[in-house]
This record gives structure tokens, C-alpha cells and sequence, in this order.
């Protein structure tokens, strides 16, 4: 017996050269024996492992005992996903993972020339990964099959359900054959998934792991509470106090962004702004920027920040406070995800603690309540973080043994 039970061998040696050991509890999950081949409906945070579990998922029906995938005039499975960015984060997860197995995998995206992705469909892809208004668009106009597809994932659906496109799940999951596998990917659970799950999927098992009822544990929560005068300057000090590779500032609105945005740099951040009102490429540029380091902190709307993959966030601040536990959840879910540790802190005005209390309980989230950083706090910090250097604890050199005094006795 192997940490890799129940996964296809092209994709268990993908696994290994990946560096996998062992696999996450969701991904175990969806390979559970007793799960089989049924529908299954996953509650799955950001973070969790899900691309790689629904991709392990459907391999079976995929391969169909087959060592890899011969050539495939229509798509064998079907991923949607709420955003450009998280649906070409997805391709590139399940590239990876099937590339033993000889798959290909295409995408379908707003923003990208909709004339190329017909071409590749035409010549044969085993996997395609799209957003739900651009599947809509091939369908219709006939450049996607859907007559051959043997599983379709929907990643993030309650995402997808907030986005308003109902409409358009519901016109590919109609196109799609009865008999399929199908399997709902959710943060959350609320009606809305719960009703679409039933009518378009077959006696569904409900799959919740122990990891994903406790919600984000590797993410420690600080509600500040500051005059709404001083909030720029609290979140200010959050940022100098904890110095993280990288961190994301939600606020509720695009005029925010753009003002925030401006107040940073002018402090000398390396900042990006992420709003609706930016092209794709604009987009692609600021959170390549976050990637390789040119920029540390990103500011953003809810909306513009779904889907977004950082995977050195270890620091989210709430500028403004959530509206709902989901939308808490979802925001702080991009950091502390594989096992990574992370900070979330909301910036709480003395009149909307009694709110923030609420919205805490409800998402069932133990915080710690304090006052912002002080500037006494962030030099002590500044101060450790040079003690605890690792070239500041490296023998010191006859030379620079004396360098050093030297230095004592100019100061």
C-alpha cells in the first residue's frame, strides 16, 4: 500500500515528481473507495488541495483503465471556474498532473482570442477548463462538443452562483450528457447550491472533511479597532508591523482602491491595484508584479480579487468589514492555504464592533481584539527581525571582529 491508494499510476508518478508525499484530506476524500464513481458535492476551501483532488477524481473515467489518453476529437471533461485567473490556474495544476497520461489541456476564458481556442478545440483536447460566459459562447456556436464528456467539475460554485451566472451553468450542465460524472467544488453550502446540486446531479454524496468544518485553521485572526480617521494609518502600521512577502488589502469599492492605492506608494510600498475597471492585461501585469517580488501589497475589490492565486500571501487585511460570513471566509482564504501559515486582521471602527462581533460568531472565527500596531511595536519587530538574520549569527571574522570595533568607537 502506497500514500498514493486509488490514484492512477500516471497520475501517482506525476504526484511523486511533484514532490507529493502524501495526499490532503479532500483529496483523500474524493478517493475513498465507497465514493466510486458517484456525484459529490465538496465543501473545499482555497488552499485545500482541490484542482489536484477533482483532477485525481476524474481520471478514472478519463483513462477508463488505459495508461494514457489516445486522441480525442471532443473534450472528455469539462472544468468551470468563476475567473480567467483561477480557470488558467487550474489548466496549468491539471497540465502538470496529467502530462504522464498524454492529456491536453485547453482553456476557455474571457479576454483571450475566442478564434485560437476554437483552433485548438478543433484539433482535440481531453481536458477543458473555462469561465462559464466563454463556454456558453463555443457552445452555441458549436466549437465546443460537449456529447463526449464523462465528468464536469464546477470549481468554486458558490463563487459562480454570487456572479450572477446561474444562467449560464445551467445552459452548459443542460448540454452536457445525463450520463456523466458530475462534481460541485463549494466553500460554502448555502440554498442556492444545495438546489442546483439536486436537480443537476444523481443521488450526490455530501463530502465534508474534518480540515474543511473548521474554518481556515492555519490563518490567525486580529480585529483592530481604530477611528475610522485613522484606518489608512492603521493599516499602515499593520503592513511595516508584519513585513509579509506579500499581502492584499480588500476594500469595498473601486474609488477606495484607487485612493488606498495612492496613499501606499506615497509611503513607499511597492503596491498594485487590482479594480474592475482594468484590461486583462493590466490585470495579468500586477499580479505577475506580486509573483516575482516587484510588488509586496495588493489592493483590491472583492470582485477583482476572486480566483487570484498568490502563493506567498501570508497577510490579508479587511479595510472594509466583509457584508457576510461567506464573503469573510472567501477573502481570508487566500492566505494560510497548503499548510502555510497566514494573518487576517479586520480594521474595525469603534461603531461597527458591535457588527464585527456578529459576523465573527457567525463564521464561527475566534479573533483576537486589539489596537493597531504602535510605532513603539513596529521598531521592536523591525529590531528582531535583524537579530534573528541568519548571516547575524555566523561567526564573525578576525576582520570584522575589528570592523565592528571600530564602529563601537566612532559611536
Amino acid at each position: 500500500m502506497t500514500e498514493f491508494d486509488g490514484v492512477v499510476p500516471a497520475l501517482a508518478h506525476a504526484l511523486g515528481n511533484r514532490g507529493y508525499t502524501t495526499l490532503t484530506p479532500v483529496q483523500k476524500s474524493v478517493l475513498a473507495a465507497e465514493l466510486g464513481q458517484s456525484d459529490a458535492l465538496v465543501s473545499a476551501q482555497t488552499g485545500s488541495g482541490k484542482t489536484v483532488a477533482f483532477g485525481l477524481a476524474m481520471a478514472p473515467a478519463l483513462l477508463a483503465g488505459a495508461d494514457r489518453l489516445g486522441h480525442s476529437p471532443a473534450p472528455l471533461a469539462l472544468v468551470v471556474a468563476p475567473t480567467r485567473e483561477l480557470a488558467l490556474q487550474v489548466r496549468r495544476e491539471l497540465e502538470w498532473l496529467y502530462e504522464n497520461a498524454g492529456a491536453t489541456v485547453a482553456s476557455c476564458v474571457g479576454g483571450m482570442d475566442m478564434r485560437t481556442e476554437r483552433r485548438v478545440l478543433e484539433r482535440g483536447a481531453h481536458i477543458v477548463v473555462g469561465t462559464p460566459g466563454r463556454l456558453c459562447d463555443h457552445i452555441k456556436r458549436g466549437s465546443f462538443i460537449t456529447s463526449d464528456l464523462k465528468a464536469v467539475v464546477l470549481d468554486e460554485a458558490d463563487e459562480m452562483l454570487d456572479m450572477g451566472f446561474r444562467d449560464e451553468l445551467e445552459t452548459i450542465l443542460d448540454a452536457a450528457p445525463a450520463e456523466r460524472r458530475t462534481l460541485m467544488f463549494s466553500a460554502t453550502v448555502p440554498r442556492s447550491i444545495a438546489t442546483l446540486a439536486k436537480r443537476y446531479q444523481r443521488d450526490a454524496v455530501r463530502i465534508a472533511t474534518k480540515e474543511e468544518q473548521l474554518p481556515h485553521v492555519d490563518i490567525e485572526y486580529r480585529a483592530l479597532i481604530a477611528p475610522s480617521y485613522q484606518r489608512e494609518n492603521a493599516i499602515i502600521n499593520v503592513l511595516r508591523f508584519y513585513e509579509a512577502k506579500n499581502a492584499l488589502v480588500f476594500c469595498a469599492t473601486r474609488a477606495t482602491v484607487n485612493h488606498m492605492t495612492s496613499r501606499l506608494n506615497n509611503r513607499g510600498f511597492s503596491v498594485v491595484a487590482l479594480s474592475g475597471e482594468l484590461s486583462q492585461n493590466e490585470r495579468t501585469h500586477a499580479l505577475q508584479a506580486m509573483r516575482d517580488g516587484r510588488a509586496r501589497v495588493c489592493v483590491a475589490t472583492d470582485v477583482a480579487a476572486r480566483g487570484i492565486d498568490l502563493p506567498n500571501l501570508d497577510l490579508v487585511i479587511h479595510a472594509d468589514i466583509p457584508k457576510n460570513r461567506e464573503m469573510l471566509l472567501h477573502r481570508s482564504g487566500r492566505t494560510g492555504r497548503a499548510g502555510r501559515k497566514g494573518v487576517c486582521t479586520l480594521i474595525v471602527a469603534n461603531n461597527a464592533r458591535k457588527r464585527t462581533q456578529r459576523l465573527l460568531e457567525n463564521a464561527n472565527v475566534d479573533a483576537t481584539w486589539a489596537r493597531p500596531p504602535s510605532v513603539d511595536e513596529i521598531l521592536r519587530r523591525d529590531r528582531d527581525r535583524v537579530l534573528a538574520d541568519p548571516s547575524l549569527s555566523d561567526p564573525l571574522s578576525d576582520d570584522e571582529k575589528a570592523f565592528a570595533r571600530q564602529l563601537l568607537d566612532l559611536h
